[in-house]
């Protein structure tokens, strides 16, 4: 089991988890301990399965003339801690605009294969446009190198959580939204040197804690999905995360927040989370 990554390739069998013949744009991979989620020890967090779907779709035909634009992810289910495929496709081609589509499949307790994540992402071609470049959003108060990392310890779980260097900027609970600057330690796959969107991927699930007014030792706020705008690539070791959360008195909330790497704001996440005692 691997202490460095988060998942470890395998190689993909003859035939795929819906019963087809294995093709070129089916990968297996084979989760490690790193991947545990905050709410339950035989589950994945959703920050990890979200990079593996990224990388997929940004290695999925790519092109020097376009880039990923608008990536939603959405978490059909538990993620569990068992092999899984990923299975991408182009659902829409076009010279300018396409959508790409990565799925997650997993075996489900009836032995059966499903689709345990989705990953869409349009990318749009590029113009080179510098003297029209401007962003609205507020920059984050800068990373300080120097500055000694927060103590992010959640009431004695392991796994994920684990894995990831915090700067608090904003406490977490104060009125307004809180912020945060966040690094993951480890590969996102074993052997393979981690992309920037990669990198952003595998902290901007936490956004819904960041932004929480709910204690996790009393409340459970689990997100369905996470949605991301982005007008600038990232380009940073470090994520920049400001979000708070809205609740309404039914138990369904929206987390949303703003993205930045060490050059300023990049873009925008949001997430459909679903609010529940303990």
């Amino acid at each position: 089991m691997s202490d460095t990554a988060y998942f470890v390739p395998i190689p993909a069998p003859g035939t795929a988890l819906d019963g087809t013949a294995t093709d070129p744009h089916i990968e297996c991979f084979r989760p490690t301990r790193h991947t545990v989620s905050t709410w339950g020890p035989d589950l994945q967090h959703g920050a990890p399965p979200s990079a593996l779907l990224v990388r997929a779709l940004e290695r999925h035909r790519p092109r020097p003339d376009a880039r990923l634009s608008r990536i939603c992810i959405d978490l059909l289910g538990p993620v569990p801690l068992t092999d899984i495929e990923v299975r991408t496709r182009i659902d829409r081609p076009g010279r300018q605009i396409e959508l790409v589509v990565a799925e997650l499949w997993a075996t489900a307790p009836d032995g059966t294969g499903r689709a345990v994540a989705r990953g869409t992402g349009w990318r749009l071609q590029t113009h080179d446009l510098p003297d029209v470049a401007r962003t609205s959003e507020p920059a984050l108060a800068p990373f300080d190198p120097a500055a000694e990392p927060s103590d992010m310890t959640l009431f004695g779980l392991s796994g994920y959580i684990d894995t990831l260097d915090w700067h608090i900027v904003t406490p977490f609970g104060v009125p307004g939204p809180s912020a945060a600057w966040v690094r993951a330690r480890l590969a996102l796959v074993e052997g393979e040197t981690v992309t920037p969107l990669e990198r952003l991927f595998a902290v901007a699930d936490v956004a819904n804690g960041i932004g929480s007014k709910l204690d996790p030792a009393h409340w459970l706020f689990l997100n369905t999905d996470l949605t991301v705008h982005l007008f600038r690539e990232p380009d940073s070791h470090w994520t920049g995360i400001s979000a708070e959360t809205s609740v309404g008195p039914d138990g369904i909330g929206m987390t949303t927040g703003v993205l930045h790497d060490e050059h300023g704001p990049l873009g925008r996440i949001t997430q459909n989370v679903q609010v529940r005692p303990r």
